[in-house]
């Protein structure tokens, strides 16, 4: 049944003339039917080259937004229009324009893990790859708003020794899941194992780890870093990725409760469907999108 949902997918794919993108968090049959998998700012720069006319975008639903804002020519579509991130609901317009009044001389950096509301309301983006060089493109006099997420935010400060950064209370429920009790039995169990886990991790968990970084990070961290073993602090849909990667290097999720609910909604089924009926398709009002993708692609100047 898998290889006929399979094989149909791929033959809607080229009457439709689609690209698959999906994120390292998706289900491993996902990505191993998309034409890239990445992280956030891997998926925005594929999204900005492609010369396809439809978006088939495997993920949640400030990524495909995202998408939609880069190529306004495009039909940007999503298997199922219920995977939103609990941290992109955690700020709304009202609280961000209250914040900016607040601290009217601090530059907004918004997470692109955020509505394009919020996107369009900020100077510029950032991803969890880029956040530190994101900040650093600042001098380090400027008051920063940093939005939405408290454990990125903070990190990234911190990695830049800077004291001016104003954080909202956003956090990841998945990432938070992953408890230093948790990162300290799995360290008892595999007493040679490195430590990599993502920044949306809370602050205890980071300070614990031998590597922090994004998902890419994370999977060069596990490729390249020689080590045998590697317990992962991120989604448990990263790993997936990693062993077809470098299947020699022994993986220990950090928890199996790092399992994001919402990046597990799409499934082959739904990418038919979607692909079938050209459903769930993702627009912007124009108003919105200007300002957001103002914000994208400045994020996208200082690392293109």
């Amino acid at each position: 049944m898998e290889q006929k949902l399979i094989a149909r997918i791929g033959q809607l794919k080229e009457e439709r003339k689609a690209v698959i993108l999906a994120h390292n968090y998706q289900r491993g049959e996902v990505q191993d039917i998309a034409d890239f998998a990445g992280d956030s700012l891997e998926l925005a720069r594929k999204a900005n080259k492609t010369e396809a006319e439809v978006i088939l975008f495997c993920g949640v639903h400030f990524m495909a937004e995202m998408a939609a804002i880069i190529n306004p020519d495009k039909t940007v579509l999503v298997p199922d229009i219920n995977a939103g991130c609990p941290m992109a609901d955690m700020l709304t317009v009202r609280q961000m324009q209250d914040l900016k009044a607040r601290h009217p001389d601090a530059a907004v950096i918004c997470y692109v893990n955020s509505s394009a509301a919020i996107k369009a309301q900020s100077d510029i983006c950032c991803t969890s790859a880029n956040a530190v060089d994101i900040m650093a493109s600042f001098p380090p006099e400027r008051r920063i708003i940093f939005v939405p997420d408290t454990s990125l935010g903070s990190w990234a400060a911190k990695k830049l020794g800077r004291d001016n950064v104003i954080l909202w209370d956003g956090y990841c429920p998945t990432h938070h899941r992953i408890l230093l009790r948790d990162i300290e039995q799995a360290k008892k169990a595999h007493p040679d194992a490195k430590v990599v886990v993502h920044p949306e991790c809370t602050e205890d968990v980071i300070a614990s780890a031998d590597e922090v970084g994004s998902t890419s990070g994370i999977l060069r961290y596990a490729c390249e870093s020689g080590a045998k073993e590697v317990i992962i602090g991120t989604e448990i849909g990263m790993l997936h990725r990693i062993r077809k990667q470098c299947p020699d290097v022994k993986l220990y999720p950090a928890s199996q409760l790092a399992d994001c609910p919402n990046m597990k909604l799409n499934t082959l089924q739904k990418l038919l469907w979607s692909l079938e009926d050209m459903q769930f398709e993702v627009k912007v009002d124009p108003a919105v999108a200007a300002g957001a993708k103002d914000a994208i692609e400045r994020m996208l100047e200082v690392t293109p």
